[in-house]
């Protein structure tokens, strides 16, 4: 912690230059910024605001622990700052007087994020916060934060109980119960039914009880300050209630799996997470309370006293022999339908990579060899080192093989999505009998499909004990191969065989209104979720057809990528040319958009999608169609899965395809212009336009870092 916090990163006065959360977290991230510590402002407060957005960081007692992990981060870094008004984090109850600003680097080590993990635990002692509210300096409240100056040799903290020193200090109801800390703050929330800790821990011949055992696991989508600030919350909570508890803290910095006779001897289990809780399954069939990871930081006693009840009720998770991590990360209230999605994006993430690899490299091939290359003999047997052609060849022959795993890397990654790691193996035979018979891309989707619905049957089915142990290795690959290869050989594979090829066919026969109206579709479903499920959907679909490349696959990979260069470079351009309606930190995203674009990174149009869904979405769509349309109609087409402009001289048509592109970012731009120009002015957007006139932008003022 030592290096992490210094005197010059705290703000014992935070009101004189903050009144909201974004002006805090600007004015102690200048902090950072003047000593180094950040490289971008704007890009970094970027950052926070996003991670703010998925869920407030304001806690109970008067805390507000704005974080992130950036890439504008040089080094871990804390900034504190302390407010009399108090400054709205999002809390329940009310606003936060104790600001830390927690800064981690977008590949920070272990060691710093469990630094910074103690913290995060720190937060949740009174005496602790009552020490840094009574501090008189900067350099009183840096030991503190450091742990050089422990909270009760705090010269001011006798007097953190009585009232005289508490008047300023916002959230000063809670130092009076620093001195009955061990029961005061939990109780309240238990009910009086539960609130019988000394009674059962003695049985009737007065012989000591076994404690009631709780297993947590505590997580959060940055991994920094929730996950633990949560773990230490219901330890301090359990040791009240005479409750042993064991917590899983699964942050960035990793975890450490309970051990299992410890899951296997607990009464009862907690989740307080953000994001899905890695290998859920171990803590099936005991009685289960999930929530939110701030519920844990909230109300710890109370959450403790649900699982008493549920235990006392003989309620348990239902307990599946083997549940898939889908069901166990998703929520359970999630519907087929979403389940389906979730699978079917498994496939598609682990494909990606292979698509890419293989497809770039055979595009290099029959970029350095020529269109004949495909017809050079194996590298194995034929290369003379001197030729550029036998390099050529090897290129295209390793993307060969590297996109030949695309149905079966697509099959087993959704039998994994859906049955864990036993679906791996029938997804992976299936995907290979689709290749075999021709079924290609769609006979991929359905061999995962019955790989993982297969296992899933097997594993429900109930078994004698002696033969549980061979199950994963042994009778289950075993049968579920067996079964998965009969149904693709012999019942589903050739009619997705026939259904594929005239798919292929109707492909190679788009001409003129029929292959524009597919590339306005492709155009809109790439644009209209900018990276996400529907984006992905358009892609498979484009990739689909560079399995086996046909003139029309080719032009559909070709309208697909255009479209999704679109939207990134449209807010680009129209932050440079109408620069005053976008915020400073859109403009600074707006540089990084033009690199993101042209590199078919649909994903870096976003943040602007995130701060106005409703002119940004519409602007892109308009744009995309517009793209897709025009490539379709102009013949383009790309053997390339990927690349941007950067493999334009892989396109076929490549200046007309240009020119789709261009017309298509132009439409984009001019609709959100257009879109954001007729909103009403609100009173900050007058003053910092008129800010912007009189060349005083608050952006100018902002330190650099050095």
């Amino acid at each position: 912690m030592t290096e992490m916090i210094t005197v010059d990163l705290v703000d014992l006065d935070l009101d004189r230059s903050a009144e909201t959360k974004e002006a805090a977290a600007r004015s102690l991230a200048e902090r950072m910024a003047a000593l180094g510590r950040v490289r971008d402002l704007d890009g970094f407060l970027a950052d926070v605001a996003a991670r703010e957005a998925q869920m407030p960081t304001g806690l109970d007692g008067g805390i507000g622990i704005p974080h992130c992990r950036s890439a504008h981060v040089t080094e871990p870094t804390l900034a504190f700052g302390r407010s009399a008004r108090g400054i709205d984090f999002g809390a329940p109850d009310g606003p936060a007087d104790l600001i830390f600003l927690i800064a981690a680097p977008a590949g920070a080590d272990d060691a710093h994020l469990t630094i910074l993990s103690s913290l995060a635990r720190q937060l949740m002692d009174a005496e602790f916060t009552a020490a840094l509210r009574a501090a008189t300096d900067a350099g009183t409240a840096t030991d503190l934060i450091r742990g050089t100056r422990p909270a009760d040799g705090e010269p001011s903290a006798p007097s953190e109980p009585s009232a005289p020193s508490e008047p300023s200090v916002p959230s000063a109801p809670s130092a009076p119960s620093v001195p009955s800390a061990p029961s005061a703050p939990s109780e309240p929330s238990v009910p009086s039914a539960d609130q019988e800790p000394a009674e059962s821990r003695t049985r009737d011949d007065g012989t000591p009880a076994e404690p009631f055992r709780v297993v947590a696991v505590t997580s959060c989508p940055t991994g920094i300050a929730h996950t633990y600030m949560a773990a230490q919350a219901l330890e301090s909570a359990a040791r009240e209630a005479g409750v042993e508890i064991s917590v899983e803290t699964q942050g960035s910095a990793g975890f450490t799996r309970l051990d299992p006779a410890v899951v296997a001897a607990a009464d009862g289990v907690l989740f307080a997470h953000d994001v899905p809780v890695r290998d859920k399954t171990r803590f099936a069939g005991k009685p289960t309370v999930d929530v939110g990871v701030k519920a844990a930081v909230n109300r710890p006693a109370e959450l403790l006293a649900e699982v008493r009840r549920k235990a006392a009720r003989g309620e348990t998770t239902p307990a599946p022999d083997k549940p898939s991590p889908v069901e166990s990360a998703g929520d359970s209230d999630d519907g087929y339908a979403t389940k389906l999605r979730k699978w079917l994006m498994s496939g598609v993430s682990y494909m990606v990579p292979f698509v890419a690899a293989g497809g770039l490299l055979i595009a290099l091939g029959f970029a350095i060899g020529g269109w004949k290359i495909d017809k050079a003999p194996s590298v194995a047997e034929h290369f003379i080192w001197t030729e550029h052609t036998s390099w050529a060849a090897l290129l295209f022959q390793i993307g060969g093989l590297a996109f030949a795993f695309l149905v079966p890397v697509l099959a087993g990654y959704i039998a994994y999505g859906m049955a864990d790691r036993p679906g791996l193996v029938p997804g992976f035979v299936g995907g290979s009998v689709a290749v075999t018979i021709k079924a290609g891309f769609l006979g991929g989707l359905a061999a995962g499909l019955i790989a993982g619905a297969v296992v899933l049957g097997i594993q429900r089915a109930r078994v004698p004990a002696v033969l549980r142990g061979i199950m994963p290795v042994v009778v289950i690959p075993l049968i579920s191969s067996a079964v998965v290869g009969f149904l693709m050989f012999l019942v589903v594979g050739k009619p997705i065989a026939s259904l594929q090829s005239a798919l292929t066919d109707w492909l190679e026969g788009l001409s003129g209104a029929n292959a524009v109206i597919l590339g306005v579709i492709l155009g809109l479903m790439m644009c209209f979720d900018l990276g996400g499920p529907l984006n992905k959907v358009a892609y498979a679909f484009a990739i689909g057809g560079l399995t086996h490349p046909t003139d029309g696959g080719l032009k559909v990979m070709a309208a697909t990528m255009a479209a999704g260069m679109v939207p990134p470079l449209a807010m680009a351009l129209a932050t440079t040319v109408r620069g005053r309606l976008f915020t400073a930190t859109e403009r600074e995203n707006g540089k990084a958009a033009w690199f993101l674009g042209a590199s078919f990174i649909t994903e870096g149009a976003i943040p602007f999608a995130a701060a106005d869904p409703l002119r940004v979405i519409p602007a892109s769509m308009a744009g995309g169609a517009v793209t897709g349309a025009l490539s379709m109609a102009f013949g383009c087409t790309l053997r390339a899965p990927h690349g941007g402009v950067f493999v334009v001289p892989l396109i076929g048509e490549p200046l007309l395809y240009l020119v789709a592109i261009a017309a298509g970012v132009g439409v984009s731009t001019l609709v959100v212009v257009l879109l954001k120009s007729v909103r009403k002015a609100t009173p900050v957007d007058a003053t910092t336009e008129a800010r912007t006139a009189a060349g005083t932008d608050a952006t100018e003022r902002v330190p650099t870092a050095v």
